[in-house]
This record gives C-alpha cells, sequence and structure tokens, in this order.
C-alpha cells in the first residue's frame, strides 16, 4: 500500500485544483524554493491523516483557507487516492480515495465518494498500520531538531508513547475508578445489613400483639360491610329514581330546546329582513337627499333663469322699438336712392347720345381742319418747289416718315382696345363678387338662426346624456354601498366558515378559488358542499357522514388537479383534496332496502355530471332511526349507518355520537358564504358594466360638448365675418367705381387715336394722290373751292361743336352729382343702416336665441323638477312602507323575543332542576363510590362475612361495630404491618449480602486486572525499549560505519550516588533478571544516547557533547529505530537533512533508497516490497536517489506541484545553494 495520488484544492497556497501526477511506490523527492507551498504540502496531508488539525475553531478553519486575490474561497479540500492492492486497507478495492473538506462551518471526511466519520477514517487507518503511539511516520520541519533538543526524561515519554503505554494507563486509571465506587457501594451495604439486623430482632416482639389485634379487626371489618353494603344498596335504589325523573324531563326539555331553536331561526330571519329594510331605508334616504339636493338646485336654476327670460324679454321690446326706426331711416334712405338712380337712368342716356354727338361732330370737324391745313400746305409747299421731282421725293420722304408714326399709332390703338376688354371683364368680374357679397349679407339673418338652432339642439343633446350620467352615478353609488355590504356579509359568512374547518383547508380553497379565476379553469367546479343541496331535516347526517369531505374540491380530471396543486405548492397556500372525476370509481356497496334504512345520497340534491363524487363519499351510507338499528345494518351489511341527529355507527363496529352545536352547521355556513359570493359577483358584474357605461356616456358627453362647441365657434365665426364682409363689399364698389372711371379714360383715349390715326391715314393718301398729280405753283381751281367750303364748314361745325359740349358738360355735371352722392352719401349711409342693423338682428337674434335657450332650459327645470318632485313622492311613499314593515317586523321580534325569553325562562329552570338532579346524582356516585372505596379497603373479607350479620337490624350491626372499635383502641400501638414488614427487611437482607458477594468477587478481578496491565506496561516499555535501542544501533551503524551509538536507560534508584557510570544501564544489562525489570521500569527516569564516531572501542559521547551536524544525525537514527520498530505503509520527511553534513546526507539518502527498495517483511508485512517516501530537500544528495521528482511552483499567489527531471531538480538545488 501507498500514497498513488495526492489532490487539492483551496488549502492554505493551493487555490486552484491542484491534481498531482501518481507517487512512485518508493522514493519520491519535492525541491521548491521557500515560501513555495512545500511544507503547505505536507500539511495537507497531516491535514487528513493525522491528530493535528482536530477541534479546530471558525478562525482556525478559516485560516487554512486559500486567501489571495480574487473570489474568496469559501470551503477547501484534500484528496488521497491510496493503491490498495495488497488489500491492506478491508475495502476489496484496488484503489482507496480518502477525503477531507473544510469550510467556515463544516468540516467532513469521506471514504470513496461516500460520507464517513472520523472516527471511522481513524479506524480504518490503524487497521492499515497507521499508530497512533507512533507519529513519527510523518516528519515535519522542526521535528528533528526537536528530537536533537529533547531531554532525556523526553526520551523516556517519547519511547513510552511508541510501547502504546497510554492504554494501559488509560484503563488502569479507569479500574481503579472502578474499584474506588465498589468499595464505597460495599460500605454503605454494611451499613444497611446493621439496619435491618436491628429491625428484624424488634419485630419479632411485635408478632404476638399483632395475631391478637387480626381477630378482632377481621369481626369490625365484617360489621363494616355490612353497613356499607347496605348503604350502597340505598344510594343505588336513590340514583335509579333519579334517573326516571331524568328521562321524563329529558323529553320535554328536548321538545322546548327545538321550540327555541325554530324561535331563534325565526328571529334571525325576521333580523335579516330588517337588516334589509333598514339598508333598503337608507338608500332611500339616500335618494331622497340626493332628490332634495337635486331640487334645491334646479329651483336656484329656476330662478335664475326666470330672472334672465325677464331681462332678455325687456331688452327684445326696446330692440323692437329701435328697429321701427332703424326700418323708417332705411325708408327714407332707399327713396332717396331710388330718386338718384331713377334721374341718373334718365340722364344717362341723353349724356351718353351727346357724347357720342360730340365725338361724331368733332371727328367732322378735325377731318375738315385735316383737309384745309393740308390743302394750306399744299399750296405753302408748292412755292417751295422747283419742279415735281424735288416735290415728289419730299412727299415720299414725308409718307416714309408717317408709315412708323402711323404703325405706332395703330400698336397703340390694339394695346388700347386690349385694355379696354379687359377692364369690361374685370368689371363684370368685380359686379358678379358684389352681387355675392350683397347676397351674403342679406342672407345672413337665415343662417344664423339655423346655427342658434343647432346650438339649441346640441345643449338639449348634452342636458339629456348628462342626466343621463348622473342617474348613472346614483345607480352605481347606491351599488357601492350594497356592495360593501355583500363582501361585510361575505367576510363574516366565510369567517363563519373558517371556524367549521382548519387553516391549512381555509386558505387552500380561497386560494383555488383564486387560481381558478387568474388561470381561468373551466373544469374546476366547486366543493361537494357547493355542489349539492340538503333538506335542514337530513343536513346533520349528511354532515356528520361527509366531515371533512365536504370541502373536498371536484374536479374534471388529474391534470386539472396537479395544475392546481403544483401552484398551491409554489405559493404555500394551503391543503386541498381534489376528487378528479376521471379516476373516481366508487365500489357498489351491499344497501339494504327497506323502510327504516334510507341511502342519504337520495335525499341529496345534485347535477348527475358529480354522481361519482357523491357515490365515492355517501354510497355507503343510510339513514336509521336510531344508533341500534344503524349499528345491527353495519354489522349486518357493512355499511355506514347515520341518525338524523348525527349519531354514527361505523361498518367496522365502532359508534360515534353525542351533542352537536346545531348553531354552526357546515353546509347552511357554505350555503351562506355561496349565496353572498354570487351576489358580490352579481354586484360586481353590474357595477362593472354601469363603469363601462359611463364610460360611453363620458364619450357620448365629450363629443356632444365637442360638437356644441364647434357650432357655437361657427356662429362666433359668422358674426365676426360680417365686418370683413362689409369691408370687402366697400373695397369692391370702389374698386368698380375706379374700373369704370378708367374705362372711361380709355374710351376717350381710343376716339382720339382713332381720330389721329385717320388724320395720318388721309395725309398718307393725300400725299401719294398729290405725287400722282402734276406739279402747280398754286392750287386748282377745285381745291381752292374745296378751300373755301372747307372754311364755311369748319365755323359751322364748331359752332355746333361748342353748343353740344355745352350741353353735354351740363348733363355731364348733373350726372357726377347723382353717381357721387349715390357714391359717397346714400349708399354708404344706406350700409352702415344695414350694419348696424344686422348687428341689432345679430343681437336681437342672439337675445331671441338666449331668450329660446332660457325659455327650453326653464321648460327642462320644470320638467326635471315636477320629475324629482314625483321621485320624492314615491321615495316617501316607499319610505312610510319600509317604516311600516319594519315597525311590524320588530314588533313580531318583539312577541318572539318576549316567548323565546320566557321559553328560555323555564328552559333554564328545567335546566337548574336537571342540574340539581344532576348534582344530587354526582354527589350519590360520589357517596356510592366512597362506600365501595371503604368495602374495597376492607380487603379480603372472610368466607362468612357476607352471611353472618344478613338478617341482624341495622341498630344491633352499629352497636357491635362500636363495641369492637373501643376494644381495637387497646390495640393502637400495634404495628399493623409488622409480618409485612419482617417480610420485606428477611428480603432485603438476602439480596444484600448477595451483592456484597458479589462486589467483593469483582474487586478481585478488579485488582488482578490492575496488576495485568501494570506487567504488561512494563513488559511493553522493557520490549520496545530493546527494540529500539537495537535498531538505534543497527541503524547509526549504517550511516556512520566507523562508529557506533547506543541508547542508555537512567534510573532514579542511582540518581542520588552521582556517579555517571553507575546511573545508566543498556539494553543487554536490562536482560538478565525480571524482578529488577519490574523495579528498573518503575525506577526508569530517562534515555540517554552514547556515540562514538570514530571508533567502534573508543569511549562513546553523550549526545549533548556533539555538534549540531551530529545530533542531527542522532535524532534521525532515533526516527528512522522507531519507524522500525513500528513500520508504516510510507513515510513523508520535510528538509529532514537540512542540518546535516554533506557524507551524512549521502549516508542518510541511500539508507531511505535501501529501505524503499528493500523486500523484507519488516517493512511490509505482505513481502510486497518497501516503504514509500515522499520527501522535501534542498540537497542533492537525496535527488541522486529518488525514483522520482516534483517541483512546487508559486505563480500568481497560488501554489503547483509538478513533476520534473532529476536533471531540472538538481540544477534547481544547485541554484538555490548558489
Amino acid at each position: 500500500m501507498y500514497i498513488k495520488q495526492i489532490i487539492i484544492q483551496g488549502f492554505k497556497s493551493y487555490k486552484d485544483q491542484t491534481v498531482i501526477e501518481p507517487f512512485s511506490p518508493k522514493h519520491n523527492v519535492i525541491v521548491g524554493r521557500n515560501g513555495s507551498g512545500k511544507s503547505n504540502f505536507f500539511a495537507a496531508i497531516r491535514f487528513v491523516l493525522s491528530d493535528a488539525y482536530t477541534q479546530m475553531g471558525r478562525e482556525e478553519r478559516g485560516a487554512l483557507l486559500h486567501e489571495g486575490a480574487g473570489a474568496a474561497v469559501m470551503s477547501a479540500f484534500v484528496e488521497i487516492i491510496f493503491d490498495n492492492s495488497d488489500d491492506r486497507f478491508p475495502t476489496g478495492k484496488p484503489e482507496l480515495v480518502l477525503r477531507r473538506t473544510i469550510g467556515m462551518k463544516k468540516d467532513e471526511y469521506s471514504l470513496d465518494r461516500k460520507n464517513a466519520t472520523k472516527s471511522d477514517v481513524m479506524n480504518l487507518l490503524e487497521s492499515a498500520g497507521f499508530s497512533r503511539s507512533n507519529p513519527y511516520y510523518i516528519v515535519p520541519q522542526g521535528r528533528v531538531t526537536a528530537l536533537t533538543n529533547m531531554k532525556d526524561t523526553e526520551r523516556l515519554i517519547l519511547l513510552k508513547e511508541v510501547a502504546g503505554t497510554q492504554v494501559y494507563e488509560a484503563r488502569r486509571t479507569e479500574s481503579l475508578k472502578i474499584m474506588t465506587e465498589t468499595n464505597n457501594k460495599r460500605e454503605k451495604i454494611d451499613e444497611l445489613l446493621n439496619y435491618i439486623k436491628e429491625r428484624l430482632t424488634e419485630l419479632e416482639e411485635e408478632k404476638e400483639e399483632l395475631k391478637d389485634y387480626q381477630e378482632k379487626d377481621k369481626e369490625r371489618r365484617c360489621l363494616q360491610y355490612t353497613i356499607d353494603y347496605r348503604e350502597q344498596n340505598a344510594i343505588q335504589d336513590e340514583l335509579e329514581n333519579l334517573e326516571e325523573q331524568r328521562q321524563t324531563g329529558a323529553e320535554g326539555t328536548e321538545d322546548g330546546e327545538e321550540r327555541f331553536r325554530q324561535g331563534e331561526k325565526e328571529l334571525t330571519d325576521i333580523q335579516a329582513g330588517i337588516n334589509e329594510l333598514k339598508q333598503q331605508v337608507d338608500f332611500l334616504k339616500v335618494d331622497k337627499k340626493q332628490l332634495e339636493s337635486e331640487r334645491r338646485e334646479y329651483a336656484k336654476s329656476k330662478a335664475k333663469i326666470e330672472l334672465d327670460v325677464k331681462n332678455l324679454t325687456d331688452g327684445q321690446s326696446a330692440a323692437q322699438q329701435a328697429r321701427s326706426r332703424y326700418l323708417s331711416d332705411v325708408e327714407s334712405l332707399e327713396t332717396s336712392i331710388r330718386q338718384h338712380e331713377s334721374e341718373l337712368a334718365d340722364i344717362t342716356p341723353r349724356y351718353d347720345a351727346r357724347l357720342e354727338e360730340e365725338g361724331t361732330l368733332k371727328s367732322e370737324l378735325e377731318s375738315a381742319e385735316g383737309t384745309r391745313q393740308r390743302l394750306y400746305a399744299k399750296q405753302g409747299r408748292n412755292a417751295r418747289f422747283r419742279n415735281k421731282r424735288e416735290r415728289d421725293d419730299w412727299l415720299r420722304a414725308e409718307i416714309n416718315n408717317g408709315y412708323p408714326q402711323l404703325a405706332k399709332v395703330k400698336a397703340v390703338r390694339v394695346q388700347t382696345a386690349e385694355d379696354i376688354a379687359e377692364l369690361e371683364e374685370d368689371i363684370a368680374n368685380t359686379e358678379q363678387a358684389i352681387a355675392t357679397l350683397r347676397e351674403q349679407l342679406e342672407g345672413r339673418g337665415a343662417n344664423n338662426e339655423s346655427i342658434q338652432a343647432q346650438i339649441q339642439e346640441a345643449k338639449a343633446e348634452r342636458d339629456r346624456l348628462t342626466d343621463e350620467r348622473k342617474e348613472l352615478w346614483r345607480e352605481d353609488a347606491k351599488l357601492d354601498s350594497v356592495l360593501s355590504h355583500a363582501q361585510t356579509e361575505l367576510r363574516q359568512a366565510e369567517q363563519e366558515l373558517s371556524h367549521t374547518m382548519d387553516q391549512n383547508t381555509s386558505r387552500g380553497l380561497a386560494a383555488v378559488r383564486r387560481i381558478k379565476r387568474q388561470h381561468k379553469l373551466d373544469g374546476v367546479y366547486g366543493t361537494l358542499a357547493e355542489l349539492c343541496n340538503v333538506s335542514e331535516r337530513f343536513r346533520r347526517a349528511v354532515e356528520v357522514t361527509a366531515g371533512q369531505s365536504l370541502f373536498h374540491y371536484v374536479v374534471d380530471n388529474d391534470d386539472t388537479a396537479s395544475k392546481i396543486i403544483e401552484v398551491l405548492q409554489k405559493e404555500r397556500a394551503g391543503r386541498i383534496t381534489f376528487i378528479p372525476l376521471n379516476r373516481v370509481k366508487p365500489k357498489q356497496g351491499n344497501v339494504p332496502k327497506a323502510n327504516d334504512a334510507i341511502p342519504i345520497i337520495e335525499k341529496i340534491q345534485y347535477d348527475p355530471m358529480y354522481e361519482v363524487a357523491f357515490q365515492q363519499v355517501f354510497g355507503q351510507t343510510i339513514v336509521c332511526p336510531n344508533l341500534q338499528i344503524a349499528g345491527q345494518y353495519a354489522r349486518s351489511h357493512g355499511v355506514n349507518g347515520v341518525t338524523i341527529d348525527g349519531d354514527r355507527s361505523d361498518k367496522k363496529g365502532a359508534f360515534t355520537g353525542g351533542s352537536i352545536d346545531t348553531k354552526h352547521s357546515r353546509l347552511e355556513a357554505v350555503r351562506q358564504a355561496s349565496k353572498w359570493r354570487d351576489d358580490c359577483d352579481t354586484h360586481k358584474a353590474r357595477s362593472a358594466e354601469i363603469k363601462r357605461t359611463l364610460e360611453r356616456k363620458d364619450q357620448e358627453i365629450t363629443r356632444a360638448v365637442g360638437n356644441l362647441q364647434k357650432t357655437e365657434q361657427k356662429r362666433v365665426q359668422q358674426e365676426n365675418s360680417y365686418g370683413p364682409l362689409l369691408q370687402e363689399l366697400r373695397s369692391r364698389g370702389n374698386d368698380l367705381q375706379n374700373k369704370k372711371d378708367t374705362l372711361d379714360a380709355k374710351h376717350r383715349a381710343s376716339g382720339k387715336i382713332d381720330a389721329n390715326m385717320k388724320g395720318l391715314t388721309d395725309q398718307q393718301n393725300a400725299h401719294e394722290a398729290e405725287i400722282a398729280s402734276e406739279f402747280k405753283k398754286a392750287l386748282t381751281r377745285d381745291e381752292e373751292t374745296q378751300l373755301e367750303n372747307l372754311n364755311s364748314t369748319v365755323q359751322d361745325l364748331r359752332q355746333q361743336y361748342s353748343d353740344l359740349s355745352s350741353t353735354r358738360s351740363e348733363l355731364e355735371s348733373r350726372k357726377m352729382i347723382l353717381e357721387i352722392q349715390l357714391r359717397e352719401n346714400l349708399r354708404p349711409r344706406l350700409d352702415q343702416l344695414q350694419a348696424h342693423e344686422f348687428d341689432d338682428r345679430t343681437s336681437s337674434s342672439g337675445s331671441r336665441g338666449t331668450l329660446q335657450e332660457s325659455q327650453s332650459e326653464l321648460h327642462r327645470i320644470n320638467k326635471r323638477i315636477s320629475t324629482v318632485e314625483s321621485k320624492l313622492e314615491e321615495l316617501d311613499t316607499s319610505l312610510d312602507q319600509s317604516t311600516s314593515s319594519i315597525q311590524d317586523l320588530e314588533k313580531r321580534h318583539t312577541d318572539i323575543k318576549t316567548g323565546l325569553d320566557e321559553l328560555a325562562t323555564a328552559l333554564e329552570k328545567s335546566q337548574k332542576k336537571a342540574e340539581k338532579s344532576i348534582r344530587k346524582r354526582r354527589i350519590l356516585a360520589q357517596q356510592k363510590e366512597e362506600v365501595a372505596h371503604r368495602i374495597r379497603d376492607l380487603g379480603i373479607l372472610p368466607q362468612d362475612a357476607f352471611e353472618k350479620f344478613k338478617s341482624t337490624k341495622s341498630d344491633v350491626v352499629v352497636k357491635k361495630l362500636h363495641k369492637v372499635n373501643e376494644a381495637l383502641k387497646k390495640y393502637g400501638h400495634v404495628n399493623k404491618k409488622a409480618f409485612e414488614q419482617y417480610n420485606n427487611f428477611t428480603a432485603q437482607r438476602d439480596t444484600l449480602e448477595k451483592r456484597r458477594g458479589e462486589l467483593e468477587n469483582s474487586q478481585g478481578s478488579i485488582e488482578e486486572l490492575v496488576r495485568v496491565l501494570d506487567q504488561r506496561k512494563d513488559e511493553a516499555i522493557e520490549r520496545t525499549f530493546k527494540q529500539v535501542s537495537r535498531e538505534f544501533g543497527m541503524v547509526f551503524e549504517k550511516l556512520v560505519p566507523a562508529g557506533k551509538g547506543r541508547l542508555v536507560i537512567q534510573r532514579k534508584v542511582d540518581r542520588g550516588i552521582g556517579d555517571d557510570d553507575g546511573d545508566e544501564e543498556d539494553a543487554e544489562a536490562g536482560e538478565a533478571d525480571e524482578g529488577r525489570r519490574k523495579e528498573s521500569v518503575e525506577n526508569y527516569t530517562g534515555i540517554g544516547i552514547r556515540v562514538s564516531f570514530n571508533s567502534k572501542h573508543d569511549d562513546q559521547q553523550r549526545i549533548q557533547q556533539l555538534s549540531g551536524g551530529q545530533k542531527s544525525l542522532c535524532a534521525l537514527a532515533l526516527v528512522f529505530a522507531i519507524q522500525q520498530c513500528d513500520p508504516a505503509p510510507f513515510y513523508l520527511f520535510d528538509e529532514i537533512d537540512a542540518n546535516l553534513d554533506a557524507q551524512y546526507r549521502t549516508a542518510v539518502a541511500t539508507h531511505l533508497r535501501d529501505i524503499s527498495s528493500s523486500s523484507s517483511s519488516t517493512n511490509n508485512d505482505n513481502g510486497g516490497g518497501g516503504a514509500q517516501f515522499i520527501c522535501t530537500t534542498f540537497r542533492p544528495e537525496m535527488l541522486h536517489v529518488a525514483q522520482k521528482c516534483y517541483g512546487v511552483r508559486y505563480a500568481k499567489k497560488s501554489s503547483n506541484v509538478v513533476v520534473v527531471s532529476r536533471e531540472e531538480a538538481l540544477e534547481f538545488v544547485e541554484g538555490e545553494r548558489v
């Protein structure tokens, strides 16, 4: 067996999991720098295998956990894998995995991945050769130094530990403790025996007197029995009479109690009716209060609106007078305008005719003057030219110069014609627009009235919806009160229901209802109590039969039940038993068919779909007239029988009965809870519906108000648009006049252009005609004649034109006056009057609209007041009726209450009488019990005691009893228990003497055990000293071939002599005499070491005289010797060669190699090979003989162990030495 592999995680400097490669079964060496974690590696092995880490506190356990950067380590473990191919561990497996895990609050062991206790682990290690008395298979740092500096007395203590004397000492101490206790017990037994012997002597004298006393006492008991027996019979007769009276009075009491229960039920119903009526009265009062408040508000509104109507009516009268004045002014203006327009219409055609004539005449005048000017020009030109050619050239030049001017005039004429056409079109459009504006202004009144009507309709719609919303508010407030009352009743009913079941069931039922709503489970039907209906006659029988099954929940299948149970478990919301209809298969019972055996299920009403559930609970139960019949059927047919009163006979033979509180019925509680729950659900549904309707009404009111605001905004816009329309009309009128003036100017310009064009054309034609004529210095005769005629014609035309212009000017002046009067005076005044009229009409219309609205509102309020007053009358009638009903019910309640009080008084008297009878029965029963007790206290009576005084009269018996009691008084000092005490003390004496003999034998055994233990301890010490001394010499010779070493014992018997040579004895000297050995062991004071390093024959030196290296070698030799005496399967050495010289390090390394390679049975009981060594070192000697080398590295605040080659290890060691 050896350590195969070690796994460390979280332990000290080993943060991460470190899996060390398998170790060699022979010699393994570990190297590493100081602080890298070598010592922590050995500490991890000791943590698992030794007792060094036991009984640790929280801080000590925390010190073993890795401390460094990063996440904190909360637990650590060390796992050692042993090779068990030699079956040294009795597990039957080739490997053994031993792990120890430690945390801040835990410390655990495991064997082969299974939890184990520390004692199991230690016992297993001891069975494999790990001795607690020899902990030197693990040698940590400092252990060699401690051995080097150890005193001789300490070495003796160490030898005793190795010899295992602690076990002998513990057993010896325990045996001595037992022996002391035995001596104490024996002393107490001796004291008791002495006391018993004294008491037995006294009791011998008391026995004779006791015999006489017993004869007298026998007669006394016979007489006392006779008296007590007669008294017992008298008490029994009186008890039977009381029982007959009780049976007779019980029937009357039951009838009275039944009437009392019926009366209480009737009172409850009446009180419920009174409460309902009072609630109704409260609702009516609330409605009345609201209606009266509305009536007051409507009255205030009515008064205000009536005042507004009066003011509006007065204002409208003044508006009518103002309108009359307006109509008169408008008529006067319109008459004046018509006169002016008529005169203008008469003047305009004459003016146009004169203007046309003037134009024609002016054209003729200009033509004549042009012809005359040309003739004068021709007459003047002929004198300037010498010949025709010069004339013609000049004419042609004039003609050529006239063409551009003529073209320009033509272009101006075309442009003027286009401007005239455009102006005429604009004038037509403007006249059309003006006509449209006038139509709009004239139609505004009708539009305003239409909009006002729309506003009235919108207000009426708004008021209607508002009234409907008020009604809904009133209904919602009333429903809230009703719902609050229903919820209060529901809470009270559920509280009463919860008192009939345990808390878990109550919580579970509430949770199931909530889960059903949340998850919308259709297959959750309800409890049996909720799904059935039972008449009051059989209610008690049904409740007794079902018991807690009344609250079992019926579901459609087991999947539904599983879902609900999962939610209940997750939320910890109670416990419920479910009845899945798909799983329930009730057994068909042998139900009797008889008049006195009615199946209880026939008295239960339920839906046929729940048949199997009710058959499961009630199918095996019948209702019987009484408990005796129920018991007979239960035995004969194997069914359960129950009476109407709730007494029950089980088919297994058990009877259940007694008083039941009828005031707290489970079915009634379930019915009340279901009723109020349904009411709450109904009221909640109606409340939700009302709230949804209110939301819709709010939306409708919002829309109605929006429409009203839009219509009013439209009216405001129309009222505000009159000023702009009028302004636009004026602007367009001015624009039309301007355009007409421009058109007249254009027409005049066009005439001038035509005349100018005609003159230019005539001139061009004249020049062309002159070119075609002959050249003469003077005019021709025709031309002269023409010139003379033209002069005369021009004079006539000018005179005509002057006369015509004068007439036209007069007409034009009058026309302009009329037009200016119309345009700037009459028509603006008419427009202004019409504007005021529109404002007045708008105001009047608004006033009329406001008046109409007020009148409509007044009508609506009057109608509403009438409705409210009608409702108030109805409410008053309902209040009177409800109050009258309440008074009738209260009177009836008082009458019934009085009757019940009288009945309760009678029942109380009957109850007191019954209680008095019960107390008397209790007293008699107590007396009977006392008499029976006295009879029992008489003890075993003589055979003739029952017949001896049977015929003797009671007074004679009493006298005889008195006489016997007087005779017994002289025996008052007699010990009545002398015989019993004598026998008891005799038995105690025999028992104590037997126990004393057992204690004496036990003491001898213990003394023998102590002697044997002392002998074995001495033998163990002697044997161990011999073995260790022999092995020390052999090991020392191997390590120091030229030297010799031995162990010597120091005795205290020789210590006083002062001779150093006389106080020591080696192992050979101690074997001579066995008796001397025992004396020598008791006198041992220490173990010394004597060695010689240079010769086997020179005087040996004590260890105190050696150098440091030599002392360390001696300590190692002692360790090896101890290990050879008690070999372990492996050894752990931590830097044992640190203080050795080079030659001794080589010797130690060679010795370790030899031990690990040895096949001696000393090291391995199975002969399978040497021991395993795991060593740490900073020296090269041990590396040269190692089978496998490991290196400990420390990086990132964590240690790690890896396999390295011998060369790498040597290189590291050499580097450290440098």
